[in-house]
């Protein structure tokens, strides 16, 4: 997650909206609004957008998934630090992405190459399906995508590991996560869904459940940053032990 960014490239206005997936008007209405910062301008007058404003773009649409209006998503905007990077940005987006419905889009070959910025060989359509960032459909050369793993899958795809290694890396994690929350969906059963059925009359009463519910979805996001923060700290020290040179 916390490498989900672009590489360190610029793009026109055309190039940004082909990328993000959203039309130029979509993101000149975006800056009239202040979501998006002001492009650097360089040769002949020609505005040029980097990493962070492909980030924002992301987030503000992980923003509007999860129900937010444009006020709201304005004010969410501007509680983040004035030089936040596309790093921090793209861990902004996954943790809203965990709590946000689950979504995908149906692309052909060329709209999924359009918005990769890329060509993409059959190699790489392979391994992008092996990570599970797309899917082939029954129709011919229309392929079903996750937007919110595909600029990861797409940064992964130039990683100098080879890819039988990713793909493994990606099920492991895969596999603690699903531990980990089987273990956290138990321990919240445990010490606070069944002490509360014990308590009430009727537990089963729409009311309770309603109730139950909307604590587990504010539980969620806090749960998935502890998380997050948790094995970054954790990665941080492996790699440093495992690295670390004779003393």
């Amino acid at each position: 997650m916390a490498t989900e960014t672009e590489p360190q490239s610029t793009f026109t206005v055309d190039e940004l909206a082909a990328r993000a997936g959203v039309t130029v008007r979509t993101i000149r209405f975006y800056s009239t609004r202040g979501l998006l910062p002001p492009p650097v301008i360089g040769p002949r007058r020609v505005g040029r957008y980097g990493p962070e404003h492909l980030a924002r773009l992301a987030l503000i649409e992980e923003l509007q998934h999860q129900g937010m209006t444009l006020a709201a998503i304005e004010r969410y905007l501007e509680q983040l630090p004035p030089d936040v990077n596309a790093h921090d940005l793209a861990i902004h987006r996954a943790l809203v992405a965990t709590w946000a419905p689950d979504t995908a889009e149906e692309l052909t070959r060329e709209e999924l190459e359009r918005r990769a910025g890329r060509a993409l060989d059959d190699d790489a359509l392979a391994l992008l399906a092996a990570m599970d960032v797309l899917a082939r459909t029954d129709r011919d050369g229309v392929f079903r995508v996750d937007p919110g793993l595909l600029r990861l899958g797409l940064q992964l795809l130039d990683v100098p590991i080879p890819h039988g290694t990713l793909v493994a890396s990606r099920d492991v994690l895969v596999e603690h996560a699903r531990e980990a929350a089987q273990e956290l969906a138990r321990l919240f059963r445990d010490e606070v869904w069944n002490p509360y059925r014990e308590r009430e009359e009727d537990p089963g009463d729409p009311q309770h459940v309603r109730a139950m519910k909307s604590l587990s979805a504010h539980m969620q996001p806090l749960v998935v940053q502890a998380l997050v923060t948790a094995f970054q700290r954790s990665l941080k020290d492996e790699l440093r032990s495992a690295f670390r040179g004779p003393e």
